[in-house]
């Protein structure tokens, strides 16, 4: 074992916050294996503390921006 993390899979709308149950864009992966899901507001306030104890973050928040795709005319 190398001690690296197997890459994770994006989060979906499916994923809910650990804290408060909004959708989930980021996710702690602890040293023990276990994952903890966050909102964007909570993975803020909580991801500083996670990162020192040795989580790895996957921090999707960057979603929150983008634009949605045009519906093509076969799908209205």
């Amino acid at each position: 074992m190398t001690g690296a993390l197997a890459p994770t899979k994006p989060l979906t709308v499916a994923d809910r916050c650990d804290r408060c149950g909004a959708q989930a864009y980021v996710r702690a992966v602890l040293v023990g294996g276990g994952d903890l899901l966050f909102c964007a507001h909570h993975g803020r306030k909580y991801a500083e503390a996670l990162r020192s104890n040795g989580a790895d973050i996957q921090d999707e928040t960057d979603r929150l921006n983008e634009t949605p795709a045009a519906a093509s005319p076969e799908e209205r």
